[in-house]
């Protein structure tokens, strides 16, 4: 009797060790696949040109930031950037009062010398800049022109960073300045180490030798790669000079691509608006 008895302990003992080792290895094996999966960021970018912020004939700047206060971006690019000129008043930095006006961070770059101050490109941020830099692009000295700039930020996204850019090109019937600067910029693009989204008014159409370069490096946000909606100019659109691109496909997507059609009065041009989806490691 006192044999069975001994067995029949000894067997439960036995199943019980057998039962706290299986549920031990399924709950490691539980853990080992709960692994933090990071969402995807959504990211709106809008890039703007303000026409130089003109004061004479269109509205003021606090006209310019309602438009940009309305879409409620993350991050503006803007084209035609007056410091100090005598065109938006000798003690106007413009891109600081936008940035003032609309809440967020800003950066210029310089492209030459204007009217007593500076011109060039900016670009607005909501999210901190950890970093920025300015390039310059060239003209082809037989043809002349405007020396372009190139305004890069360094902002983090979803625990990594990534580059946002705003930039002009030549504006002359010309196209070879733009040809010029479209092959400087793209190898620019070449040469960075993060995703890049640029918001750009590349004077030059989607057909255009300038676009090939460019999409050489880098991806069209309009949807299916068709920039259908004319960007240029406010007062009669037939055109579309003004885009929003990027790198990094395995990071990043378009959601929604578009040009509203209600910004006519504070430019002549419209914004371009594009919403992405930031896909982190």
């Amino acid at each position: 009797m006192l044999i069975r008895l001994f067995n029949w302990v000894q067997g439960l003992f036995c199943c019980l060790a057998l039962a706290s080792l299986l549920f031990s290895c399924q709950s490691d094996k539980e853990n080992a696949e709960v692994t933090p999966v990071k969402e995807s960021v959504t990211l709106k970018v809008m890039t703007y040109n303000i026409w130089g912020a003109r004061p004479e004939g269109i509205p003021d700047l606090q006209k310019i930031a309602d438009v940009i206060n309305r879409v409620k971006p993350d991050l503006v690019a803007l084209q035609e950037v007056d410091v100090y000129t005598r065109r938006n008043g000798v003690n106007v930095h413009v891109a600081r009062e936008l940035a003032k006006l609309c809440g967020m961070g800003y950066f210029f770059a310089r492209a030459m010398d204007y009217g007593g101050g500076e011109y060039g490109d900016a670009v607005l941020s909501r999210i901190p800049i950890k970093d920025a830099k300015a390039y310059t692009l060239s003209v082809v000295p037989e043809v002349g022109g405007e020396q372009r700039s190139v305004a890069r930020i360094t902002v983090e996204v979803g625990g990594e960073e990534l580059y946002f850019v705003s930039t002009h090109f030549d504006h002359l019937s010309n196209e070879a300045n733009r040809i010029r600067q479209a092959e400087e910029f793209s190898s620019l693009v070449r040469s960075f180490d993060k995703p890049v989204i640029v918001g750009a008014d590349f004077n030059a159409l989607p057909d255009s030798e300038p676009v090939r370069i460019l999409r050489t490096q880098l991806v069209l946000g309009c949807r299916n790669n068709i920039c259908g909606q004319p960007t240029f100019p406010t007062s009669n659109p037939n055109r579309v000079i003004d885009y929003i691109m990027y790198t990094g496909l395995e990071k990043l997507s378009v959601s929604n691509y578009e040009v509203p059609q209600w910004a006519y009065q504070a430019s002549d041009h419209f914004p371009v608006i594009a919403n992405f989806k930031y896909k982190p490691d």
